[in-house]
């Protein structure tokens, strides 16, 4: 999902594009589900092992953190994101809406303090998303879990596109219009990661690689969305990455 979490100082451009209201701060819903099913399947029920606590970095409008709630009863979601009208519109959602930065120290979390992380379609607008691991690593728990979603540089579409000499769909040049491939909105996507690349770059973080899934991409147009479905089940082609990571102790 677009946000304003950073890892650096925005220089202006950025900073003004990340605050504009009308830049959208939430994704689809079956990613968000399936990453918060995937999140309460790791934690279990709170009845059982004791409340946990869940940071949505990057959380956005809340909508991901919504929408996880109803599968995460009797853990405490904390939403934190960098921009203050993202954070105003989390808090008519979720009950804890915090800032933050992916700086070094910039997440406002002792050291271990998380049992999990949910890290969704953030790190493709980061500048620097090495040093964002590190700070997500130093709040985590050992043990503790990131649950990270990316758009997918080699989904389906875009390797035809690519073909076909067009811009990959997910990409972009400019952050004021689309050039050179489908689609409408600019959304300021910075890195884009096929699934290799990205197991490579969390394994290189200090995490374990526990599981890799596809999920659709809501942007798809509705003719084409069976067949979207039925790309999950190959994640390197599915248009939605989800990575479920442990922190190594």
């Amino acid at each position: 999902m677009p946000t304003t979490t950073t890892t650096s100082p925005l220089p202006a451009g950025l900073r003004d594009f990340y605050e504009d209201p009308s830049v959208p701060v939430a994704s689809g819903t079956p990613r968000s589900l399936a990453q918060a099913r995937m999140l309460a399947e790791a934690l279990g029920q709170a009845a059982a092992t004791g409340p946990r606590t869940v940071l949505d970095i990057g959380c956005g409008d809340g909508t991901a953190a919504a929408t996880a709630a109803p599968l995460l009863p009797g853990h405490r979601i904390i939403g934190v994101d960098w921009s203050q009208d993202a954070l105003r519109r989390a808090r008519t959602r979720i009950p804890y809406a915090i800032r933050g930065e992916l700086t070094d120290g910039g997440l406002p979390f002792g050291p271990d303090s998380a049992d999990a992380v949910l890290f969704s379609e953030v790190v493709e607008h980061l500048v620097d998303p090495d040093s964002a691991l590190d700070e997500i690593r130093r709040v985590l728990r050992p043990g503790g879990h990131l649950m990270l979603s990316t758009p997918n540089l080699a989904a389906w579409y875009n390797r035809a596109l690519l073909l076909a000499g067009v811009q990959p769909v997910f990409s972009e040049v400019s952050l004021r219009g689309i050039h050179g491939r489908p689609g409408t909105e600019v959304v300021g996507h910075l890195r884009l990661y096929t699934a290799r690349a990205l197991r490579e770059f969390v394994a290189a973080s200090g995490f374990e690689i526990v599981r890799l899934r596809g999920a659709p991409f809501h942007g798809v147009p509705r003719p084409l969305r069976p067949l979207d479905r039925l790309a999950c089940a190959a994640p390197s082609a599915a248009s939605i990455l989800l990575l479920h990571a442990r922190k190594r102790a």
